[in-house]
């Protein structure tokens, strides 16, 4: 399921008129390092790794909204980075690559 989720918002950052192509690539690539990550942290911790992808789904529909709201994305993207707070020890190519999709996500809103 959690790879589903990823797919599906791989399409909608390829189909995202609003994100230049340099951007599409970018988040492209990190979202490859993230789909290995999270589903290697799905199998010891699914329930973490289900609410690392939906608040990953929910920026990524924000940044690619025709129409932004600055704060919707800003929240969004706080939701996601606090989704994997406590891993940095554990986990912490899981904590960097969701911190980079991030900071991609929320650039994409200035």
């Amino acid at each position: 399921m959690i790879e589903k989720t990823i797919s599906e918002i791989e399409a909608k950052v390829r189909g995202a008129e609003t994100v230049a192509d340099a951007h599409k690539a970018e988040l492209l690539a990190l979202l490859g390092k993230l789909k290995s990550e999270v589903s290697t942290f799905a199998q010891t911790h699914s329930e973490q790794a289900a609410t690392i992808t939906d608040s990953l789904q929910t920026s990524t529909q924000e940044a690619t909204r025709e129409n932004q709201n600055p704060e919707s994305l800003k929240s969004s993207v706080a939701g996601l980075r606090s989704s994997v707070e406590g891993f940095e020890q554990s986990h912490p190519q899981l904590v960097q690559a969701v911190n980079s999709l991030s900071n991609t996500l929320a650039n994409l809103g200035i």
